[in-house]
């Protein structure tokens, strides 16, 4: 049962025009960078990308938006990024904003075969706008639907040729989620170990999520710019 491929390359063909990618990563911090940069050479269009926020200018998702593959885009916050915020202004993508948790919820449900859950975040907002409402407690809750994606991109420390997989800190925020939430999973790693080399109850992502494993190069891992004071 080896998993591993060559390259991203070896496993990006298997994207289409307008398929839903779950794109890992929390700010800067476990972007699947190389996965992220092969999309861009291979040029699909009109992709929806779910993730904790739509990357930096030239960078990861943002580079994606860029060169014009998103369509829409599902975050929880726009970040940095200046150039989606003009699109997004604009009326030139579409953008869904998700309370980070409500995000993070929705993709574990689709993990765990649950097709919607109710919350309280959300009720009395725009977020709640349209949605079944029920009291529990005492407090109305919001009806969520769950979250799956065709494709899912994670990024991870270190994984072997089955798949298993250790994320580093903050990377395992939304990345260890997306694992479970999407028809095809692939996980660019930056070292491959030999089975064994994982400790079993250090084991983040079982490897039963992955079908397709590979060692990725060339990690830029840049520092997400903080916001500028006017003097």
């Amino acid at each position: 049962m080896d998993k591993r491929v060559r390259n991203a390359e070896a496993v990006i063909g298997r994207i289409q025009d307008g398929a839903t990618i779950l794109a890992g990563g929390f700010g800067v911090c476990g972007v699947p960078e190389n996965l992220i940069n092969a999309l861009i050479r291979q040029g699909a269009k009109n992709l929806t990308i779910v993730s904790n926020n739509p990357g930096i200018d030239g960078f990861g998702i943002g580079a994606l938006i860029e060169n014009r593959q998103v369509r829409k885009m599902i975050a929880s916050y726009l970040g940095n990024n200046r150039f989606f915020e003009k699109l997004a202004l604009a009326g030139e993508i579409e953008m869904e904003l998700n309370p980070q948790g409500t995000l993070a919820e929705r993709m574990r449900a689709a993990g765990a075969g649950i097709p919607a859950f109710f919350t309280p975040t959300g009720y009395g907002t725009m977020a709640g706008e349209g949605r079944e409402v029920r009291e529990f407690g005492g407090r109305p809750h919001i009806l969520v639907p769950a979250l799956r994606g065709d494709f899912a991109f994670v990024k991870a420390w270190k994984g072997d040729r089955w798949g298993n997989l250790v994320y580093r800190k903050t990377a395992r925020n939304f990345n260890a989620v997306m694992a479970t939430a999407a028809d095809y999973v692939i996980a660019e790693v930056e070292q491959i170990v030999e089975l064994g080399g994982l400790d079993p109850d250090s084991v983040h992502t079982p490897g039963i999520f992955v079908d397709a494993i590979f060692e990725g190069t060339g990690y830029l891992k840049p520092t997400e710019p903080g916001p500028k004071r006017k003097r």
